[in-house]
């Protein structure tokens, strides 16, 4: 199985004797004006189902092309950024005493890789001043805007919360975090404990997402059921 962090995307995938890999509300259909411009957003306009992806770190070249730093990869969830036609952005700037939240979307004229990033055209960025000006805005795509995966390949973002069990039924923890240890992914779950001056700790548990002790994956129950002992 292959997959990825969440924070983005990342894709895991379930097969026997393979390790399990990597790596969101719809709104009515805007005006085609709106669609092919960027646009201010707020954040009752802000989809429900965004997963953050990336963030501009630059401008590429003089046409108005943003360059991305993808949290996954293309094929470990980074694809995301390919797929989707409208790209929500967010910047968080210190106001005062408080912190401030710039929204925009904009549709994706084109996207590819370039390296180990990806450079995309949006609308409403016409030239190197312009896209220098999205510099710190994260991107976020809808979830819904992620491409379609193989039956036994799942999201990291859609397995962060789900219960995890044993085959005894000896509940684990919630799945906490993905971690990629280049060889695979790992679930991070963490349960309540007790420490050893009686206080209330947060456990920890490390189970490889691989297919010799990960037996179910069901999305609908929320819930992973593991071949993992307690005491492990």
């Amino acid at each position: 199985m292959s997959a990825h962090d969440a924070d983005g995307s990342g894709r895991a995938k379930a097969s026997s004797g393979a390790s399990f890999g990597v790596f969101a509300r719809k709104s009515a259909a805007a005006p085609a004006a709106q669609q092919q411009a960027m646009q201010a957003e707020s954040a009752e306009s802000w989809p429900d189902d965004a997963i953050e992806v990336g963030a501009i770190v630059d401008a590429y070249g003089l046409k108005g092309w943003v360059k991305v730093a993808a949290h996954a990869s293309v094929g470990q969830g980074g694809d995301a950024l390919l797929n989707a036609k409208r790209w929500w952005l967010l910047k968080t700037q210190p106001r005062g005493q408080q912190q401030a939240h710039e929204r925009k979307s904009a549709p994706v004229g084109q996207a590819k890789v370039h390296g180990d990033s990806v450079v995309a055209q949006l609308g409403g960025s016409d030239g190197r001043d312009a896209a220098l000006l999205l510099r710190g805005y994260r991107v976020y795509v809808r979830r819904s805007d992620f491409p379609a995966l193989a039956a036994d390949e799942y999201y990291w973002v859609d397995l962060l919360g789900l219960d995890v069990v044993n085959e005894a039924g000896v509940e684990l923890g919630k799945v906490a975090d993905m971690i990629d240890n280049g060889a695979q992914s790992v679930l991070r779950i963490e349960y309540p404990a007790t420490g050893k001056d009686g206080k209330p700790v947060i456990g920890e548990r490390l189970i490889p997402f691989v297919g010799v002790f990960v037996k179910t994956v069901d999305q609908a129950a929320k819930r992973i059921i593991v071949d993992w002992e307690a005491d492990y």
